[in-house]
């Protein structure tokens, strides 16, 4: 098929004339002299080999082959902008910055693979993250200073929307060379001669635990208080004693600590991400929070 050489300004000049019906108030819209935008037209006549407009001294009318060309002129600059907006919004989501704020207990081991392999693939995306308690990550998705949330709670607070995405239960935190370590499960009847490390009463974790626990009949006591996971498994790590901790928080390769389940009462939490209720996330962060989906959502 032979090519046809036009410019897109004469497309954009043609259909100008055609929705105003003057030569004169086209040229105006465009910002172009009357005389210029007559020698586009002509030229794009010239290169179609027909004509476009009957021209009178009031006004002008578009030919039959005129009304049949504006169609498609029109559909060709729709179909022009749409691939530029589309490439524009590509480039626009591969490069910028995303702030997330995270429970701890996620962003020990979790949350750095998955920032590895995102950077891998968006390395002009820069990420910040907030590592925070889940009451105050929640805190900066309300405000503002995070564009989005990993927490394990925020379908209860208000003006938070909450998309829950991997349960996480928890597992008994201890040495590798420990007598328990070959167990495949425990039941925290098993555990009333262990010397037990928790985090604070303060902590979400903490109290999903102790509300599990007490509907169970299960009372433990606690040899040591921490305010972070990480602290916790440091102190478990010296053999200081044993510790509940979400699953997420202890990775299966971790190379002196091993997590055995938990059972009577098996107790979870329902980890997912959080956004401002109405917010609309911008292309960077809508990038992260569906990379950080399929991640949570392909862990077992």
């Amino acid at each position: 098929m032979p090519r046809i050489n036009f410019d897109l300004q004469q497309l954009q000049a043609f259909v100008a004339v055609a929705d105003r019906g003057s030569f004169r108030a086209a040229a105006e819209q465009i910002h172009l002299s009357s005389p210029a935008l007559s020698r586009r037209i002509e030229k794009l006549e010239t290169i179609l080999g027909a004509r476009l407009f009957n021209r009178t001294t009031r006004d002008v009318e578009l030919t039959p082959l005129g009304r049949v060309f504006l169609e498609r002129a029109r559909t060709a600059l729709d179909d022009l902008e749409s691939a530029m907006l589309s490439i524009s919004d590509i480039a626009g989501s591969r490069r910028g910055r995303v702030t997330v704020a995270c429970v701890p207990s996620a962003a020990i081991h979790f949350l750095p693979a998955a920032v590895r392999s995102f950077s891998e693939k968006y390395p002009l995306i820069r990420v910040r993250l907030i590592d925070e308690a889940a009451g105050q990550t929640l805190t900066s998705v309300v405000s503002g200073e995070c564009d989005f949330g990993i927490s394990f709670m925020g379908n209860q607070i208000p003006g938070v929307d909450f998309e829950p995405i991997h349960m996480d239960p928890f597992v008994l935190a201890m040495p590798r060379q420990h007598v328990f370590a070959r167990r495949k499960s425990l039941s925290w009847a098993d555990l009333g001669n262990e010397r037990l490390i928790s985090v604070a009463r303060s902590s979400g974790n903490r109290q999903l635990l102790d509300d599990a626990l007490a509907k169970a009949g299960q009372n433990p006591s606690y040899v040591f208080e921490v305010n972070h996971i990480a602290t916790l498994l440091g102190m478990v790590d010296a053999g200081l004693g044993l510790a509940a901790v979400p699953r997420l928080a202890l990775p299966v390769s971790h190379p002196t600590l091993i997590g055995v389940a938990l059972k009577n009462p098996e107790v979870s939490r329902q980890l997912g991400l959080a956004t401002r209720h109405g917010a609309s996330l911008g292309a960077p962060s809508q990038v992260f929070y569906e990379h950080l989906r399929n991640t949570l959502k392909s862990r077992k």
